[in-house]
This record gives structure tokens, C-alpha cells and sequence, in this order.
């Protein structure tokens, strides 16, 4: 009788990728637009561009700026046109939209940057648990890049795992 420990695990030849490794950190500064209509709903033109003449905006600088209207307000075009002109040169970014959905676009524009090659023909386990918010759409849009290239896409932890994908023979 051998006394001697076999990690099966690590010898399996699994690639475990945690998506929160891709999750974007930075902070995301909120520009709300309904501070700058009047009563809070309604955008007078005049008073708009003025509010916007007389923002600080060196509080974005180097910022990434997520640009949105949490008040049930009708805004033009022109309004977010006009915002990224003072956004631009200062921001490090600007998203139309709140800030869950800008980190969110920010993720996966980080996911797009894997390189699926460097999986070609891996037994991949996509880990499950974890600190971040890493939503259903990351789990979707890692799929997506590697199922083309890898031979099985797992989802857990490498000692138990849900089968999603193998490659047909």
C-alpha cells in the first residue's frame, strides 16, 4: 500500500481562467444630466449650455465618465453631443449610460483582448465563485471567444466542474 498523495487535479492538464482577472477596476465618475435641467425634467437649451459653459470639469480628468439621466426626462441628441465636447478632452473615457453598464462595456471590451489561440486545444475551466460582480454576459461572452478553439469549456472549480461544452470528434 502506497502512502503517497496524486493530485489528480493538477496533473489533469485543466486551464482554470477567472474572469475577474479581466474585471475593470478603475473608477467610473457618474455625470448626471438631470442636474442640469430645469425642476429636474425639463432641458431648456440657454440654461443648459450655460451650466455646462460653468461645469469644473478638471474633476473628470483622467476619469472615465459614464453620462446619463436618472430623472424620467426627454433629452435631445444634441445634449450628449454637446457634453462630449467638454468630456473629451479631459476624460480617459465617456459612455452613454450608467455606471454598471459602462464597467460592464469596459469588461468586455477586456475579455475581447484575450487571445483565444493561446487555448487551442485546452481543457478550459472557467471559475465560478469569486468577490467581483461578474455577471451572466461575461460567462456568455468568454463562451463565445473560446469555444471556436478549445477542446471542452468547463464552469466551477477544477475539483468540481459543470461540463458546458466539448468539441465534437
Amino acid at each position: 500500500m502506497s502512502d503517497i498523495l496524486i493530485n489528480k487535479v493538477a496533473e489533469s492538464g485543466l486551464i482554470t481562467l477567472n474572469l475577474e482577472d479581466w474585471y475593470p477596476r478603475e473608477e467610473i465618475c457618474v455625470f448626471d444630466l438631470k442636474d442640469h435641467l430645469f425642476m429636474g425634467l425639463i432641458l431648456k437649451e440657454k440654461e443648459f449650455r450655460e451650466a455646462l459653459k460653468n461645469t469644473d470639469w478638471s474633476i473628470y480628468q483622467n476619469k472615465r465618465v459614464a453620462v446619463t439621466c436618472s430623472a424620467d426626462a426627454v433629452i435631445p441628441a444634441w445634449a450628449y453631443m454637446l457634453i462630449a465636447t467638454y468630456l473629451a478632452p479631459v476624460a480617459a473615457g465617456i459612455y452613454q449610460g450608467n455606471e454598471q453598464e459602462y464597467r460592464r462595456s469596459l469588461f468586455h471590451e477586456q475579455l475581447r483582448q484575450i487571445e483565444p489561440a493561446a487555448y487551442q486545444d485546452q481543457r478550459v475551466v472557467v471559475k465560478g465563485c469569486g468577490d467581483l460582480p461578474v455577471g451572466p454576459d461575461a460567462y456568455l461572452e468568454i463562451t463565445r471567444i473560446l469555444q471556436p478553439v478549445v477542446k471542452s469549456i468547463m464552469y466551477g472549480e477544477p475539483c468540481s466542474t459543470v461540463p458546458i461544452y466539448k468539441k465534437p470528434k
